[in-house]
């Protein structure tokens, strides 16, 4: 039986793949094999006992290609401890608490393939010039001139690090 944990991501900016390296370094730390890399570079989960997945939302959505992971994986994940998270700017927003239980509803889609064991919520990153579209850097920058948002790194890594520490025992097989 491989004894190797999965933290596979999809990130538009880097800050998702941040949170997974994160993650990643860990469940190393509690002495857990791990190996941290894209959704898009995996096509075998044989490899792994456990799989911790997670994505940047968009929308209110998983990326397409974090969704596209799952269908693909659906019945591997389902015969293995699976851990799922979601990295949100509106996790950044004031007052965040009260946002909280609608931004976890993101993960339904995910829920309705495979039942994690546990799950993940956090903020994460707004560096407009990162935006791709004109269009949403314009609403990004009307957003932080409106106090919507704050430019900035808005990823809580003591929160990061006490939701990985908590995996191990719920990823054992």
């Amino acid at each position: 039986m491989p004894n190797k944990i999965l933290v596979a991501y999809a990130s538009r900016t880097g800050s998702t793949a941040g949170v997974a390296e994160a993650i990643g370094q860990t469940l190393a730390e509690s002495g857990a094999s791990v190996e941290v890399r894209p959704m898009s570079e995996i096509k075998d989960l044989t490899p792994y006992r456990a799989v911790v997945a997670g994505s940047a939302i968009q929308g209110g959505q998983w990326l397409p290609e974090a969704m596209q992971f799952m269908h693909t994986h659906q019945a591997a994940l389902a015969q293995k401890p699976f851990a799922a998270f979601l990295v949100c700017m509106t996790l950044a927003m004031p007052g965040a608490a009260k946002y909280r239980e609608h931004v976890a509803s993101f993960l339904q889609p995910v829920r309705a393939l495979v039942r994690p064991v546990s799950e993940g919520l956090f903020a994460g990153v707004l560096d407009i010039s990162k935006v791709p579209s004109f269009g949403d850097r314009l609403k990004f920058r009307l957003s932080v001139i409106f106090g919507v948002w704050t430019e900035g790194d808005h990823r809580n890594w003591a929160a990061i690090h006490a939701w990985a520490a908590e995996l191990p025992p719920l990823l054992a097989v």
